[in-house]
């Protein structure tokens, strides 16, 4: 998973992600917007559910991000599309709205993110 982090012209921080991983920047960038406190309540969820079978979401403006041990989707609150009206063989283009990743790599971004920060 590749990001890249940086600030717009108004100093406010940006993250880019690699495709397929389109919606956990536009997490970061909708919903946390420098935040810590969003990032500690996930790392303590996360941390609640090592060796656990549990699941846990937090739901957001935009979008929902919802972790089990193993994995963190991310995933937009609008992303409802009734696709009964299609042509065969088309499907909505929703690759910046969804995203799977390993909790690993989610949480090596998310202390990038916070480094990025310090780095000001």
């Amino acid at each position: 998973m590749e990001y890249e982090f940086l600030r717009d012209v108004t100093g406010v921080v940006k993250v880019r992600m690699s495709m397929d991983h389109e919606a956990v920047g536009h997490w970061f960038n909708e919903e946390v917007k420098e935040n810590l406190a969003l990032l500690d309540e996930v790392e303590a969820a996360a941390q609640a559910l090592k060796g656990s079978e549990r699941q846990w979401q937090r739901v957001g403006h935009e979008y929902t991000l919802w972790m089990d041990d193993e994995e963190i989707i991310i995933r937009a609150n609008q992303l409802s599309f009734d696709d009964d009206g299609l042509e065969e063989g088309m499907s909505y283009y929703d690759e910046e709205s969804l995203s799977f990743c390993g909790v690993e790599d989610f949480f090596a971004v998310v202390k990038a993110y916070r480094l990025f920060l310090q780095g000001k």
